[in-house]
């Protein structure tokens, strides 16, 4: 995946296209093994997305998403997103953006309202009767002058 392709989300019913233009890419060079072809090529692919300003994300989505991410997000408001598990930058490009496609699609979905709900009538007389026996018990085991 080029990093200047538009990102289709969808998810809950819902759909958003993030835009290119919307998306900062940054490269470097990547840690951990490799040899000579390590200390050579940026593969290290860093994604980097401007949250709190961004207008492609409806409002809801956006506020979802910095509730879902704000240990994340750097003090301008930017998400950002480093991929480096692969030796080759479109794996590492194509790996951050299935990560921030993961992120979104769970903004997407709207949280389910709770619904209030009782304690049956019974569940609390059970209880209060395990209590009466339990109490009735040990108050068997104290002596006459207690």
């Amino acid at each position: 995946m080029a990093e200047a392709e538009p990102i289709a989300i969808a998810a809950g019913g819902r759909s958003v296209l993030i835009p290119a233009d919307a998306l900062e890419w940054r490269f470097a060079r990547s840690s951990g093994p490799g040899g000579q072809h390590v200390n050579r090529t940026s593969s290290k692919a860093q994604l980097r997305f401007q949250v709190r300003r961004d207008h492609h994300l409806p409002i809801d989505v956006r506020e979802r998403l910095i509730a879902l991410v704000r240990h994340r997000l750097t003090r301008d408001g930017w998400l950002v997103i480093v991929g480096q598990r692969y030796r080759e930058r479109p794996r590492n490009i194509a790996d951050c953006v299935d990560r921030f496609a993961t992120l979104v699609r769970a903004a997407l979905v709207p949280p389910t309202p709770r619904k209030r709900t009782r304690v049956p009538r019974s569940a609390v007389a059970g209880r209060l009767e395990a209590k009466r026996r339990r109490s009735r018990a040990k108050s068997l085991r104290r002596g006459p002058d207690e």
